[in-house]
């Protein structure tokens, strides 16, 4: 029988009935179209192009949009619920690629026209285009306010040269919601546009081959010449920033969560695994450092998920978390990096196969205190908070 780590917090006030039938739905979406084949697109670097469709036909894509557009109305809760169901899939990678479309199409439903809403966003919530945020440059990082990519009026298009780096679904998006350099240096010359991927001077690299996130493409693409129509403009020229900025709290949120269910998914193997493994004649729990050791792994994750709960659930409230979300994304993955190299110590040799969850955990999670603004970034975010 499978073991799964309850947190207390899961129990409380945060998810209805309702909530627990998305939930319901999404593991069975896991277990059926994604677990016997996961370990197949891991090794492949991406998964198939249907598998967006299939999620889409269990609406598992629309959570928390419009009904409109395509979408399922609902609370922040609904995403958190869907969000740690698709992490049973034990992919971070995946997870990503097939939410690329929560860091592409916010923007757009922030600030885009009704027009551009209709023609952008229910195609993606179909499951039949696929959407992704472009901000990142090789040379700029963390630092998006001095990005250099640039988008020149002429005439009813923008012509775009540049680079963007380690972009999610990079390699299968139909077009990119992109970080435009548009006026004078600093955050308000920056403008976001639509940059669909058959326009002519669009180029995408080959997939980037990295640490861990094997099922979610990565690249880098180029921008030489690249014409695009005025209309893709969403709101006004040099009002990007704003637009960025609002968008980085729920992908926030996302990583912390992620981070708390790569913690969570790590505990509950440490267990499985402390409890069967014998060694010098008694079980691995038969020895007070792993007892105290896994009590130390519970604690966190208990810790650290209720407090991703509260700040969701404020945020879902319309509160401000601009600080608390960046104290709980650092936390979760602070949590995460422990709690992952705990397991895979609990493992021994074993933890160090990759035939074992607790091997793909351990190398997916490092990216999570990198993604949507480092751990350096957060505490400075932070400091100007409280200080």
């Amino acid at each position: 029988m499978d073991y799964k780590f309850k947190t207390e917090c899961e129990c409380q006030e945060y998810f209805t009935e309702s909530h627990k039938m998305v939930r319901k739905s999404v593991c069975e979406f896991i277990k059926k179209e994604v677990l016997p084949y996961i370990d197949e697109w891991e090794e492949a670097g991406g998964f198939p192009r249907d598998i967006y469709r299939k999620a889409a036909e269990m609406d598992i894509l629309g959570i928390g949009y419009p009904e409109e557009y395509g979408g399922i109305p609902g609370d922040v809760f609904y995403r958190v619920a869907v969000t740690e169901e698709l992490m049973r899939s034990g992919s971070g990678g995946f997870v990503a690629g097939l939410g690329s479309l929560n860091i592409a199409i916010p923007p757009i439903l922030s600030m885009g026209t009704s027009t551009q809403k209709e023609r952008f966003i229910p195609p993606v919530l179909a499951g039949e285009k696929i959407a992704a945020l472009a901000i990142t440059e090789p040379g700029g990082g963390s630092d998006v306010a001095s990005l250099q990519t640039t988008a020149v009026k002429k005439g009813d298009h923008y012509v775009i040269n540049g680079s963007k780096t380690f972009i999610t679904s990079a390699t299968v998006a139909d077009y990119v919601t992109c970080a435009v350099r548009t006026g004078a240096e600093g955050a308000h010359g920056i403008s976001l546009i639509v940059v669909e991927a058959d326009s002519p001077g669009y180029s995408v690299s080959g997939k980037l081959k990295k640490t861990g996130w094997w099922a979610s493409d990565t690249a880098e693409i180029f921008f030489d010449e690249c014409r695009v129509p005025v209309e893709n403009l969403l709101g006004e020229e040099n009002k990007g920033f704003y637009g960025i900025m609002a968008n980085f709290q729920s992908e926030r949120l996302a990583l912390s969560i992620m981070a708390n269910m790569t913690a969570k998914m790590a505990l509950e193997e440490a267990l499985k695994y402390a409890k069967d493994r014998k060694v010098f004649g008694k079980t691995l729990t038969g020895y007070q450092v792993n007892r105290h050791k896994l009590v130390d792994m519970a604690t966190l994750v208990e810790a650290s998920t209720e407090f991703t709960y509260r700040v969701a659930s404020k945020i879902g409230a319309g509160i401000d978390q601009f600080k608390e979300v960046s104290m709980a994304k650092n936390f979760a993955c602070f949590v995460s990096d422990k709690v992952t190299y705990d397991a895979v110590q609990i493992f021994g040799g074993h933890g160090y196969m990759r035939e074992n969850l607790v091997e793909r955990l351990y190398r997916d999670n490092r990216i999570l205190s990198i993604g949507g603004g480092t751990t350096e970034i957060m505490k400075e975010i932070i400091s100007k908070m409280i200080l």
